[in-house]
């Protein structure tokens, strides 16, 4: 695993450039995938935002001042991109939260890359629930195991309102969880 400064030496090497790329996608694909992937669900929304981020990345790669750590930044550019998504998804799906709860599950069960069981159902219907800024927040606190104030780096909001974020989220979930136990 490469560190930020040896990426950024990679990139600013035209000689290595597109190598940096490669490295940049092999050490954050995952963690960036999977991020997008608990926030969107489908996997092949999930692949093309992944993908997208890393577009975005490459060409902004020339512009990043190292202010916080590519994990961060990379992270960012994954947030704007699968609020954006679920904010046209919705605006143009008009789905109701009744909808979600009744075609999620089945959803889940028919995608061959989803390998969760029962109670990993139930949890993403609950995460399906969230309103976006909740939801990314509970999946980088959760899943992710980033700090409040990583999260709000990648939010752009204060540590404060994650908290309160946060905490709305978890009830609303365990709420969820205890009426379909």
């Amino acid at each position: 695993m490469l560190t930020d400064k040896e990426l950024l030496e990679l990139y600013n090497d035209p000689s290595s450039r597109e190598r940096s790329l490669s490295l940049l996608v092999r050490q954050f694909q995952k963690s960036i995938y999977y991020f997008i992937r608990r926030m969107v669900l489908d996997h092949q929304d999930a692949d093309d935002l992944t993908q997208n981020t890393f577009i975005k990345a490459w060409r902004g790669m020339v512009s990043f001042r190292g202010e916080s750590k590519i994990a961060t930044w990379l992270h960012t550019i994954a947030y704007r991109e699968a609020v954006t998504f679920l904010a046209t998804k919705k605006r143009l799906g008009k789905v109701s939260l009744e909808e979600v709860e009744f075609s999620l599950p089945a959803a889940l069960e028919a995608d061959k890359y989803y390998s969760g069981d029962e109670i990993q159902r139930m949890l993403q219907t609950a995460l399906a629930t969230l309103p976006e800024k909740q939801k990314a927040v509970f999946v980088l606190k959760y899943y992710e195991e980033k700090k409040y104030d990583e999260i709000a780096d990648i939010t752009g909001t204060s540590v404060g309102a994650l908290k309160a974020s946060f905490h709305h989220a978890v009830q609303k979930i365990e709420a969820h969880l205890a009426k379909h136990l």
